[in-house]
C-alpha cells in the first residue's frame, strides 16, 4: 500500500466499486478499503445452507435501476433476464380462491382483471396509470446519471402536470383511491411505495411517493430484472473492472476515522495487525451518511429506520396453489403478493405504528431460479429444487431490540408464512429442502440483523429516506452539482445515501466519480 492516493474509497458495495472503476479507468490512483473479508456489501451471493449447492442473492436480489450506460462504460460482463410475469396476487372472493395475474401479454392480463373484478374498468385504469408512470420514467431516468437538475427543470422535463402532481406533490394514496375501486388492485399498486419504507398511503411527508418513484422509473421502463448468476455476479464483474483498471482493493481494513482540511485527507484504518493511515486528495464513502458522520466527527443526520423482513428459502419443489387457474411457475416467477390488499396494508401499518407486529404481515415473494436456474447446481435443478426470496413490509426497526430480536423474528416469520399458507395447496414448510444437518433451508433477517451484518443504520436498505431526484431550491449548495456532496469539499458520498442513491443502481458511484473528475 502506498502512503497516498488520488482517491480512497470507503466500503466495497456495488456503488463504491463503480466509483473505483470509473476513477481508475480515468488514470487516478485508487485504494478501496473494506472492513469485511470479502467485497460486495449487500450485493453478494452466498451459500447460506450448509452442504447445499445453492447460491442465493442474500440481501438485494433484483435489478431495475442499474443504467446500461454504466455496464457499457465499465465493460461489465453482467447480464439480466426479464421476468415473464410481473406479479400474481392471490385472494379469496365469495369463498373461492382466485387472484390477479399481471403479465404474459395484454390479453392474459386483461382476462385476469376481468375474472377478479367482473369487468374492464380496473384494467383500463391500470393501463392508464402505468402509461403515466412510463411517461415519467422515460424522462426522469436518464437524468440520474447527469448533473442534478433543479425541481423546476425536472418538472419542465416531465411536461405533464397530472403526472407531476400525482407522483411529486400529492400523497400517492389520493391517486390510488381516485383511479382504482378494487381493494386488491389498490394494494398491488401501493406496494411499490412501501419497499423498505414505513409509511401510510397518505403520509404528508411523501416518503411513500419517493419510494414509489424509484420503483417505477428503472431503465426508463420500470422493469425489474433478474441478475444472471445472482447478485454476486454484479459484484464479481465490478471487482474485475476496478482491479483491471488498476484500483487496489483491500478487505479486512476497517476505516475508523477521516480527517480533512478540505484539500487533503487522512484516512485511518484498522486491521488484524494494527492501525494505519493513508492520505488522499479525495475520499469517497459508500457507507451511510450516519456512518460518515461518525468517521468525520460531524453532527449526524436524523436516525434512519428500516422496515422489512428478508427471508431466503430453498425448496425441494414449488408448492401448488389453491387458485386452480394459475400455474405455480407463473405465480412465483413474478412478484407474489401476500396480504397486500389496500385495507390490509393500512391495518398492518397501524398495528406496527402502535408498537405491535402486524397481525397479518404483508410480504412479497419471487423465485429467482425460475428465470435463472444457474444459481442452483445442475443436480438441484434436475431434482426440481427452487429458491424463494421473501420481502416483508411494515416491520419497522422500532419493533426489534437486542433483547427481543430473536423471539420477534421467529413470531414474525411464523405469521408471514401462515399468510402465505392460506393461498397454497400445501404448507410451505412441507416444501422446504433440508441442509446436511437436517435443518430446514430457511433464514430470516430483521432490520436489526441488517444493521449488525452490514451496518445499515436502523437496518434501512436505502441508508435513509429516499429523496426526490432534484436539487432543493431552498438550499442551492445542498449536495452539490452531482448530488454527492458533504460538508467537506473533498469527501463525497458514493453510496445509497447520496441524493439519487437507493436500490441496486451504481448511480451514486458514477456520480461521485464524475464529481471528482470535474465532469
Amino acid at each position: 500500500m502506498r502512503s497516498s492516493y488520488d482517491a480512497v474509497v470507503v466500503g466495497s458495495g456495488h456503488n463504491a466499486l463503480v466509483a473505483s472503476a470509473y476513477l481508475a479507468r480515468a488514470g487516478h490512483s485508487v485504494l478501496l478499503l473494506e472492513r469485511l473479508p470479502a467485497p460486495g456489501g449487500a450485493t453478494v451471493s452466498t451459500r447460506p445452507f450448509p452442504g447445499v449447492d445453492a447460491h442465493l442473492s442474500r440481501y438485494s436480489y433484483l435489478v431495475s435501476l442499474l443504467p446500461r450506460k454504466i455496464v457499457r462504460d465499465l465493460d461489465l460482463d453482467f447480464r439480466v433476464r426479464t421476468r415473464t410475469v410481473s406479479s400474481y396476487t392471490p385472494t379469496t372472493r365469495d369463498g373461492h380462491p382466485t387472484g390477479l395475474l399481471v403479465g404474459g401479454g395484454e390479453a392474459r392480463t386483461r382476462e385476469s382483471f376481468a375474472r377478479l373484478t367482473g369487468g374492464d374498468r380496473e384494467y383500463t385504469a391500470w393501463r392508464d396509470f402505468y402509461a403515466l408512470t412510463a411517461h415519467v420514467a422515460a424522462r426522469v431516468f436518464p437524468t440520474l446519471t447527469e448533473p442534478l437538475p433543479t425541481k423546476a427543470e425536472l418538472r419542465r422535463l416531465v411536461d405533464d402536470d397530472t403526472a407531476w402532481r400525482t407522483l411529486f406533490e400529492e400523497p400517492l394514496g389520493k391517486a390510488v383511491e381516485a383511479r382504482f375501486a378494487d381493494d386488491l388492485v389498490r394494494g398491488v399498486v401501493l406496494t411499490d411505495a412501501l419497499i423498505g419504507t414505513f409509511a401510510d398511503a397518505h403520509d404528508p411527508s411523501l416518503r411513500q411517493n419517493r419510494c414509489f418513484l424509484y420503483h417505477v422509473i428503472g431503465g426508463g421502463t420500470g422493469d425489474w430484472n433478474v441478475p444472471v448468476g445472482g447478485m454476486g455476479a454484479l459484484t464479481r464483474a465490478l471487482v474485475g473492472a476496478a482491479r483491471t483498471a488498476g484500483a487496489e482493493l483491500r478487505t479486512g481494513h476497517e476505516v475508523t476515522r477521516i480527517e480533512t482540511d478540505g484539500h487533503r485527507a487522512e484516512v485511518t484504518y484498522r486491521t488484524e495487525d494494527g492501525e494505519g493511515t493513508v492520505g488522499a486528495r479525495h475520499v469517497l464513502v459508500g457507507a451511510a451518511p450516519r456512518e460518515l458522520a461518525v468517521l468525520t466527527g460531524d453532527a449526524p443526520p436524523p436516525p434512519a429506520e428500516g422496515a422489512q423482513l428478508k427471508v431466503n428459502m430453498l425448496l425441494k419443489r414449488l408448492p401448488g396453489l389453491r387458485d386452480p387457474d394459475v400455474d405455480p411457475r407463473d405465480a412465483f416467477a413474478g412478484t407474489f403478493h401476500i396480504a397486500e390488499g389496500y385495507e390490509a396494508l393500512a391495518a398492518a401499518h397501524g398495528q406496527a405504528a402502535a408498537g405491535a407486529l402486524p397481525f397479518a404481515p404483508p410480504s412479497e415473494i419471487y423465485c429467482h431460479s425460475l428465470t435463472d436456474p444457474t444459481v442452483l447446481s445442475q443436480d438441484l435443478t434436475d431434482r426440481g429444487f427452487h429458491t424463494l426470496t421473501l420481502f416483508g413490509l411494515h416491520t419497522p426497526a422500532r419493533l426489534f431490540t437486542d433483547a427481543t430480536n430473536d423471539t420477534a423474528r421467529a413470531a414474525l416469520l411464523a405469521g408471514t408464512l401462515a399468510q402465505l399458507d392460506e393461498h397454497l395447496a400445501e404448507p410451505i414448510a412441507d416444501c422446504l429442502a433440508t441442509d446436511t444437518d437436517g435443518n430446514p433451508c430457511i433464514e430470516a433477517k430483521t432490520p436489526l440483523d441488517l444493521e449488525r451484518d452490514l451496518r445499515l443504520p436502523g437496518g434501512n436498505i436505502f441508508h435513509g429516506d429516499l429523496s426526490f431526484p432534484y436539487a432543493d431550491e431552498q438550499d442551492p449548495r445542498g449536495p452539490g452539482r452531482w448530488g454527492v456532496g458533504t460538508p467537506h469539499p473533498n469527501i463525497l458520498l458514493c453510496g445509497a445515501g447520496a441524493l439519487r442513491g437507493g436500490g441496486v443502481s451504481g448511480i451514486p458511484g458514477h456520480n461521485a466519480a464524475m464529481a471528482v473528475l470535474g465532469q
